[in-house]
């Protein structure tokens, strides 16, 4: 059986990626590794990840990558929607790694992030599926078919979906909510191990569930 690998979210750190990147065992033409979002904000390097993930999907289709709330938020501030949410939410980080001013308006926004770039963030996909596993960044409604979930719920939603035991048909796995340890629940798998806070970047390989950490 072929193997998939999720990646918790990076945040701009660089360093705990690469050396993440170097320690899991994968067949780029053979096995799936899955970014589960949240690439940018808080983390000094948030555009040399980006670089970083593009130069890694470009070596492979098996590269997927998932949309995020800070990524959303990113696209939104680049069109001068909810700025103040975005710089309230550590964008100043993503903002100075590419070198946008506060001053900047929509056009000189825009022109100082890359086509690649641009294209990269519009790519992101809102969740992935497999036989076994749901793959999303923030949690889904149980109630609902994944064809139906909100785009918000998909990026936003936390202690709704942590806390519900309820049976999603598969197993979620999720990032978006920091958490000192991995969680390994019935019907729920949580990535986000705080990278940014001084916690672990964390890669869990399934189906075994086998981890690794930078």
């Amino acid at each position: 059986m072929n193997k998939i690998f999720a990646i918790g979210d990076i945040h701009g750190c660089l360093e705990k990626l690469q050396t993440l990147i170097k320690k899991i065992d994968i067949d780029y033409q053979k096995d799936t590794l899955i970014f589960i979002g949240d690439y940018i904000d808080r983390g000094r390097s948030s555009r040399e990840v980006v670089d970083y993930i593009i130069r890694l999907r470009e070596k492979s289709e098996n590269v997927i990558c998932l949309m995020g709330n800070h990524e959303q938020m990113f696209m939104n501030y680049l069109n001068g929607v909810n700025e103040g949410l975005y710089l309230g939410n550590g964008g100043r980080a993503t903002l100075e790694s590419y070198g946008i001013l506060l001053s900047d308006n929509v056009q000189e926004r825009k022109s100082k992030v890359s086509w690649r770039h641009l294209q990269f963030f519009r790519s992101l996909l809102p969740y992935y599926e497999s036989d076994q596993y749901v793959f999303v960044h923030a949690g889904v409604r149980s109630e609902l078919p994944l064809n139906e979930q909100a785009i918000d719920d998909l990026l936003w939603i936390r202690f709704e979906f942590i806390h519900n035991e309820n049976d999603f048909g598969k197993t979620v796995v999720f990032g978006h909510t920091p958490m000192r340890d991995l969680m390994i629940d019935k019907n729920k798998i949580g990535i986000d191990t705080g990278a940014i806070y001084g916690g672990k970047l964390t890669c869990v390989e399934l189906p075994d569930v086998k981890i690794y950490q930078a």
